[in-house]
C-alpha cells in the first residue's frame, strides 16, 4: 500500500471509528431508556440535576498562580544567592500546595456557606 493510500485510509478508518463509538453509545443509551420506560419506571430518572461548580476552574487558576508566583520568588532566591537548582523547584512545589490547599480551604467555605442556604 503507497503512502498515499495510507494517508487516506488511516484517517477515514479514524473518523468512522470514532462516529461507530458515538452511534453506539447513543443508540445502545435510547434502548436501556426504552426499556426501562416500558417497565414503568419514571422519565425523571434520567433527568440530573447538576449543581454549576467552578471549583474545578478556581482550583486550577489558583495552581497555576502558585507556581507562577513561586517561579517569581524562586528568581529572588536565585539572584539573591541560593542554588538555582534547589530554589526553583521548592519554591514552585511549596506555592504549588500553598495555592491547593488555599483552593480547599475557599471550596470548603463555599461548600458551608452553600449547605445553609439549604
Amino acid at each position: 500500500m503507497g503512502p498515499f493510500a495510507t494517508g487516506i485510509l488511516v484517517p477515514l478508518g479514524l473518523f468512522a471509528m470514532i462516529f461507530g463509538i458515538v452511534y453506539l453509545g447513543v443508540t445502545s443509551r435510547n434502548r436501556e431508556r426504552m426499556a426501562l420506560i416500558e417497565r414503568g419506571a419514571d422519565p425523571a430518572l434520567f433527568e440530573t440535576k447538576k449543581k454549576a461548580s467552578t471549583g474545578g476552574i478556581m482550583k486550577v487558576g489558583l495552581f497555576l498562580f502558585g507556581i507562577g508566583f513561586g517561579i517569581v520568588v524562586a528568581y529572588f532566591l536565585a539572584s539573591g544567592g541560593m542554588d538555582e537548582g534547589a530554589a526553583y523547584p521548592a519554591m514552585i512545589f511549596v506555592f504549588g500546595g500553598l495555592a491547593l490547599i488555599a483552593s480547599y480551604l475557599w471550596q470548603r467555605k463555599n461548600d458551608k456557606e452553600d449547605e445553609s442556604k439549604l
